[in-house]
């Protein structure tokens, strides 16, 4: 049985974009090199969010969101105020 998540008010369900495991030359990166993304993508939106929508790309600051684990898959929940930015493409 799947789990429904649902975010309420001005909250945004994401998860989050993996860090890349290569530099642009190639060279492997450990895991404690790797920096902690910031990048997620939109999984739902709670009915006071206006800017964003599900499936977009977005930047968020990386101290404010909170982790939650269901059914097997990490995601996070943020306020809109701490998306900084939608990604694109041009």
């Amino acid at each position: 049985m799947s789990h429904i998540l649902t975010p309420l008010g001005d909250r945004i369900v994401a998860t989050r974009e993996e860090a890349t495991s290569r530099t642009a030359s190639g060279l492997y990166l450990p895991e404690s090199a790797k920096e902690k993304a910031i990048a997620a993508v939109v999984e739902a939106v709670g009915p006071d969010v206006k800017e964003v929508k599900k499936g977009d790309r977005i930047v968020y600051k990386s101290y404010t969101p909170t982790d939650i684990k269901v059914d097997q898959k990490e995601y996070i929940i943020l306020k809109e105020e701490d998306v900084l930015a939608k990604l694109g493409m041009k």
